[in-house]
C-alpha cells in the first residue's frame, strides 16, 4: 500500500466577532440596571425634570441643620438613581465603541451630568461661607449625623473652593475637560488600523490590544518580535496626535490646580484621599533603592531564555519551558472562588455566582470592545466585570481574581454602608484587588506537581511585583515628570515625551551606563519610547502610584490573614466593607498596615528579591 504524506493543517485564525454575535453568556446581563434601553431612556428623562430641583435648595444652607440635611438627601437620592444610567451608558458604549446608538447614549450621559453638575455646584462654596464656628455648633445636630464625616470632608477644601460664579464656570467646564481622554480613547479603541502578524501557529491574525498581549506571552521571539513592531509601528504614525492628546490633559490638570488654589496637579490628587506627598515620594525612592533586583532579574531572564540581550517583548515570555496553562472560562471562575476560601462562604459564594450564572462579566474581546479589564460596580445592580479574557494567558487568570477583588469590595460596601459612603477610593481599591491575586498565588503553588510548574508559577508572582510595584512606579514618576514640566512652562510634544521616557526606562531597567564593546542586558529598541503615550490610566492623573502601594498593603494583608486567625479575617472583612467611612490610611491601618512607614513597601520589594532567588535556584 503507498503512503501518502500527511500535511499539518493549520487552525484557522481566530478572528473578532462583531458584539451582535457574541453569545448571551459570554456578554454581562445589564437588566438589572435597566431592562431595556427605553427604561434608561424614560429614567434619562427624569432625571433631567429633577435638576431643576437643586434651585429650591439654593440660598438656604445657612439657616440651619435641617436645611443642609434636606439638601443633602435630595442630592444623594438623586445621585444614586443618576449612577445606574451612568453605568449602563458606560458599559453599553464600553461593548462596542463603534456602536452608534451607545455611543450617544454615553455623550447624552455626559452633557446632561455637566448641568447636573452646575446645578448643584453651589452647595460647597455655601457650606464653606458657613463660619466655621457656626457649622461646628451645625454639625452636632441629630439631623445631621448620617453627614458629619461627609461634611469635614468638605469644610477641608475651604482654601480650594472658589465663589459661586467660579464654582459654576468650572462645573460648565468639566464635559470640555475630558476632551482629550475621549480623544485617546476613541484613538487607542476604534480608529487605529491594527495590521494582521502571523501568532505561533502561523495563522494570520488581527492585532489590536488583548492579541498583542497574548502574543507577547508566548514562547517564540520571532512572533513576539515582530508583535511588537508592528503594534508600536500604529502609534508611532500617531505619535503628535498622542503627545498632544496627554499635553491637553496634563495641561488641564495644571489649571484646574492653580485655579483652585493647589501647589501642584499632584497635591490635588493627594489631598483628595488626604495622603502625604511623602508617601509617594517615600514609593520612588524605595524602588530606586531595590532597582539593582530588577536588573538581576533581567539578567536572569537573559540567561534562562538564551538571549543575547532582553527587548521589551521579551518580559513577559514564560522563562519555564513546557509549562502551559489553559483555563476555560467556567475554569478559571472556580479556580478563582477555590482560592479565595479563606475569605468565608458569604463571599466565595456571591463571587461564583457571580462569575458563572449570574452574568457579572463581559468574558471575550469581540470587535470595537474597549481594551484591558475592569471593574465597574455601584450601589445598585451587580459589580459587573468587563474582560478581554485568554484562557492559555495565565495572567488573564490573576486579572479575573484581580478585579473579582474590586467587585467584591463593592458588594460588600453597598451592603455595609449607607450610599453616601460606600463608595471606595482607588487607593483601596488596589489592596482588595492585589490581596486576591496573592491568595491565588498562593492556592496554585500548592497544587503545583512538578519543580518546573512551581518554578513558573514563582516567576509569575515575580512579574507581578515588577510590573504593579516597579513598573507602575515608573509610571509615577513619569506622571510626576510631566506634569512638573507644565508647570514650568514646558510644553510636551512628541520628543520632549519620548526624550522623559527612555530616561526612565534606562534607570528601571538597567540599560544605562553600559561599558563600550558590551551588550547590555536590556536595550531599548525607539519605538519603546511612545509607550508612555498609550498608557489609558495617565488620563485619570496620579492614580497608577496606588497600584504599587495597594500591591505592598496586599502582601502584608495576605499574610497577616492567612498566618492569623478569625480576628486578622475580620480585621481584613471591615475593611472591605469600610467604603469610605474612614480615611483611606486609617482603613488601612485598622486592618493591619500602615501605609505612612516605609515597612510595607520595603517589605514587598524584600520579597521580590527572595522570590528571584528561588527562581534562579529552581531554574
Amino acid at each position: 500500500m503507498a503512503k501518502t504524506a500527511k500535511t499539518k493543517l493549520k487552525t484557522a485564525a481566530p478572528t473578532l466577532l462583531p458584539r451582535s454575535k457574541v453569545p448571551q453568556q459570554d456578554q454581562w446581563d445589564l437588566t438589572p440596571l435597566f431592562p431595556t434601553d427605553a427604561a434608561w431612556e424614560k429614567e434619562f428623562s427624569w432625571w433631567e425634570s429633577e435638576i431643576p430641583g437643586y434651585a429650591k435648595f439654593k440660598g438656604t444652607l445657612a439657616s440651619g441643620p435641617d436645611a443642609i440635611a434636606a439638601a443633602l438627601r435630595f442630592d444623594a437620592d438623586l445621585e444614586r438613581r443618576v449612577e445606574k444610567l451612568g453605568n449602563y451608558a458606560s458599559l453599553r458604549a464600553t461593548g462596542d465603541n463603534a456602536e452608534p446608538a451607545a455611543q450617544r447614549m454615553k455623550g447624552r450621559f455626559s452633557l446632561l451630568a455637566a448641568k447636573h453638575n452646575e446645578a448643584a455646584s453651589f452647595r460647597r462654596p455655601e457650606l464653606l461661607a458657613i463660619p466655621e464656628s457656626k457649622m461646628n455648633k451645625f454639625v452636632k445636630s441629630p439631623a445631621l449625623a448620617p453627614w458629619k464625616l461627609a461634611l469635614e470632608r468638605i469644610v477641608r477644601y475651604r482654601p480650594h473652593t472658589l465663589t459661586p460664579h467660579e464654582e459654576k464656570l468650572l462645573a460648565m467646564s468639566s464635559n470640555m475637560a475630558g476632551g482629550p481622554s475621549s480623544i485617546f480613547r476613541q484613538l487607542n479603541d476604534t480608529d487605529l488600523s491594527w495590521p494582521k502578524v502571523k501568532d505561533e501557529e502561523g495563522r494570520e491574525v488581527e492585532l489590536g490590544h488583548s492579541v498583542y498581549s497574548r502574543l507577547l506571552h508566548g514562547r517564540k521571539r520571532s512572533v513576539r518580535k515582530a508583535a511588537f513592531h508592528a503594534y508600536y509601528t500604529e502609534y508611532q504614525a500617531h505619535q503628535h496626535t498622542l503627545a498632544a492628546s496627554y499635553n491637553a490633559a496634563v495641561q488641564g490638570d495644571v489649571f484646574y490646580a492653580k485655579a483652585r488654589n493647589y501647589p501642584t496637579a499632584r497635591d490635588v490628587s493627594l489631598f483628595a484621599d488626604n495622603v502625604p506627598a511623602a508617601v509617594y515620594d517615600s514609593l520612588i525612592a524605595a524602588v530606586h533603592k531595590h532597582l539593582p533586583t530588577n536588573h538581576r532579574y533581567l539578567a536572569l531572564r537573559k540567561k534562562a531564555l538564551k538571549l543575547d540581550a532582553v527587548h521589551m517583548y521579551d518580559v513577559y515570555a514564560p522563562m519555564v519551558a513546557g509549562v502551559k496553562t489553559h483555563h476555560t472560562w467556567d475554569q478559571a471562575a472556580h479556580l478563582v472562588a477555590d482560592a479565595l476560601a479563606p475569605l468565608g462562604t458569604q463571599y466565595t459564594t456571591a463571587l461564583r455566582e457571580g462569575l458563572t450564572t449570574a452574568r457579572w462579566c463581559d468574558r471575550y474581546p469581540n470587535k470595537n470592545k474597549s481594551s484591558g479589564a475592569f471593574s465597574s460596580g455601584g450601589f445598585d445592580g451587580p459589580p459587573y466585570i468587563m474582560m478581554n479574557y485568554q484562557p492559555e494567558v495565565l495572567d488573564h487568570t490573576f486579572t479575573l481574581a484581580h478585579e473579582a477583588g474590586h467587585s467584591m469590595h463593592t458588594w460588600l460596601s453597598a451592603r455595609n454602608q449607607p450610599y453616601q459612603y460606600y463608595g471606595y477610593t482607588i487607593f483601596v481599591a488596589e489592596v482588595a484587588s492585589t490581596f486576591n491575586e496573592q491568595l491565588l498565588l498562593k492556592h496554585l503553588l500548592e497544587r503545583a506537581k512538578t519543580k518546573r510548574e512551581k518554578a513558573h508559577l514563582i516567576n509569575h508572582a515575580i512579574d507581578e511585583i515588577r510590573n504593579t510595584i516597579v513598573r507602575q512606579t515608573m509610571f509615577a514618576e513619569f506622571e510626576k515628570i510631566s506634569h512638573e514640566l507644565v508647570e514650568r512652562g514646558e510644553p510636551l510634544t512628541a520628543d520632549v515625551l519620548r526624550g522623559e521616557y527612555r530616561k526612565l526606562l534606562e534607570l528601571y531597567f538597567g540599560a544605562a551606563g553600559t561599558k563600550p564593546g558590551k551588550v547590555s542586558r536590556f536595550v531599548i529598541d525607539p519605538e519603546l519610547e511612545l509607550e508612555g503615550m498609550r498608557i489609558p490610566h495617565f488620563y485619570h492623573s496620579f492614580y497608577v502610584y496606588k497600584y504599587a502601594t495597594g500591591l505592598s498593603a496586599a502582601i502584608a494583608l495576605s499574610e497577616r490573614v492567612l498566618n492569623g486567625g478569625e480576628a486578622e479575617l475580620q480585621d481584613y472583612l471591615n475593611f472591605l466593607k469600610g467604603g469610605c467611612s474612614q480615611w483611606p490610611l486609617d482603613l488601612l491601618r485598622n486592618a493591619g498596615v500602615d501605609l505612612e512607614k516605609p515597612a510595607p513597601v520595603e517589605t514587598a520589594l524584600t520579597r521580590y528579591a527572595e522570590l528571584v532567588d528561588q527562581l534562579e535556584e529552581l531554574l
